[in-house]
């Protein structure tokens, strides 16, 4: 019987947790919104708060990284251009030497020339001069030739012998 009762006052214990008394059910709800205000204002909002800021400086992170970005393809779009003006100045300076040397190599060539044609010049002229000095020469001696020739002559008479004799020495001294 005690174990009947004991049953029975168990069945009682347990139907009472089963059942629904609205006062406890109405301050449960009560409870929870009250639970849900104190979250929501002492941990959601500096949670969100926090989440807040760091997705500000993500942004804030990103616009720099942005931002550094353009700049540096700013400054390598200058670069190549700089790059590409040095490269035709440079063109331009070695084919202004280039123009430059050839002018001074064509003018010391048709120096050298114009200085070879007047030695040449120069020289013809010499070389004729000496001709014209030597064929005086040469008329002067054999004028003088023919005067001694003509004076022995007409010292004496000559036959044949001694005017081959007479022509062998003047050619001797011509040739001489």
């Amino acid at each position: 019987m005690q174990l009947q009762a004991l049953m029975m006052l168990s069945a009682e214990n347990t139907q009472e947790l089963v059942t629904l008394v609205p006062w406890t059910f109405i301050a449960t709800i009560i409870n929870l919104f009250i639970q849900m205000f104190l979250i929501k204002k002492f941990l959601f909002k500096p949670i969100n708060e926090i989440l807040e800021k760091r997705k500000n400086l993500a942004d804030k992170t990103i616009r720099e990284a942005r931002e550094a970005k353009e700049e540096a393809d700013s400054l390598k779009d200058q670069y190549e251009d700089s790059l590409t003006s040095a490269h035709a100045e440079a063109a331009k300076i070695v084919s202004d030497a280039q123009k430059e040397a050839q002018n001074k190599a064509d003018a010391l060539v048709k120096e050298a020339q114009e200085e070879a044609a007047g030695i040449k010049a120069r020289a013809a002229a010499d070389i004729e001069q000496e001709r014209k000095k030597a064929v005086n020469e040469a008329k002067d001696e054999i004028g003088s030739l023919a005067m001694d020739i003509a004076g022995k002559v007409v010292e004496k008479e000559i036959n044949e012998a001694d005017h081959k004799k007479l022509i062998d020495e003047f050619i001797n001294q011509v040739g001489a």
